[in-house]
């Protein structure tokens, strides 16, 4: 029976509702007479602020008030950030979907008296902010003399702070960043060589209940084959790991033709080890190549490196 009403289960933060709307405004869109109706509320990455996210622990950080919701009848989707979503959900929901990705690289911001500066050029002790463990490794490992400060709080807030004088840059999503309407302040794109970006990041994820086909019928709509093949391969790496997306694990993933290249990073949290490989096969089977290439970083000790990073930054029983 075809659905009447959607709810859909959102954070409130200003970036989720942004990307909620558009989910809104799409399904509408597509389904003409459909009403739809957005839920939103904070989630407990988002009632935490001051405390580094990788102390509070990433199983549903963002994600387990909207997962309640839709376990107990009172939401049919959830819209997450694809990098938010852990890689193995709650029985009995499913990833429905996954959107076209914006552009899933890290972004350089600066204040003002830094304008004249890129990454590269930033003067020893320059301070810079990311709360991003996945970042804060692939940046110490290639410029060991700048200062890495701890940020959280909304894209609005860091940007207040950073205008502030507390940083002297920040690092930030380019997708986050555009679809804000802060493109212009991204000062730089960092390229892959120098950041790979974190697993999903730049693509929404729909989240929604295994037992309600007529819920996948609505939403099919938003799903972008491409995208989602290259996010799969992505997410299959992180699973092998058995990594969070609080961990310095990051990826890059194309597609040419009929075939997918995955390269993926594990690194320690002083960023002095940094294992670094890639995989490729049919884009038609994208979690074989993730699986693939976490067996490689694997051999390489990257399973080390992890136990390393999770007996350090493990919140306490």
């Amino acid at each position: 029976m075809a659905l009447t009403e959607l709810r859909i289960a959102s954070r409130r933060s200003q970036l989720a509702m942004v990307q909620t709307n558009w989910v809104k405004a799409e399904l509408e869109k597509a389904h003409p007479g459909l009403t739809i109706m957005v839920e939103a509320m904070a989630t407990q990455g988002d009632k935490i602020l001051d405390v580094a996210l990788a102390k509070i622990g990433d199983k549903g950080l963002f994600t387990k008030e909207l997962e309640a919701q839709m376990l107990v009848g009172r939401a049919d989707i959830a819209v997450h950030s694809l990098k938010d979503l852990p890689t193995n959900l709650p029985e009995g929901l499913m990833l429905g979907c996954i959107s076209e990705r914006e552009d899933p690289a890290d972004a350089l911001v600066v204040n003002a008296k830094n304008q004249a500066f890129k990454l590269d050029t930033l003067p020893q002790g320059a301070v810079v902010g990311t709360s991003s463990l996945r970042r804060l490794a692939q940046l110490r490992h290639h410029y060991p003399h700048l200062i890495f400060k701890d940020v959280r709080g909304n894209v609005i807030t860091r940007l207040e702070k950073l205008d502030s004088g507390d940083y002297d840059c920040l690092i930030l999503a380019a997708a986050g960043l555009s679809r804000l309407g802060f493109g212009d302040r991204i000062h730089q794109i960092i390229p892959g060589d120098i950041s790979l970006h974190a697993v999903g990041q730049g693509a929404l994820g729909i989240e929604c209940v295994e037992w309600k086909p007529e819920v996948l019928e609505i939403i099919k709509v938003l799903e972008h084959t491409t995208t989602s093949r290259r996010c799969l391969a992505e997410r299959a790496f992180l699973r092998e790991l058995e990594g969070g997306c609080q961990v310095p694990i990051g990826v890059n993933s194309q597609i040419s033709n009929d075939d997918l290249t995955l390269t993926g990073m594990v690194a320690s949290l002083d960023g002095r080890r940094l294992i670094r490989d890639e995989a490729s096969g049919s884009a038609a089977d994208p979690e074989s190549i993730g699986i693939e290439l976490a067996g490689k970083l694997k051999q390489q000790g990257a399973g080390a490196i992890l136990k390393e990073i999770f007996d350090e930054v493990r919140p306490e029983a």
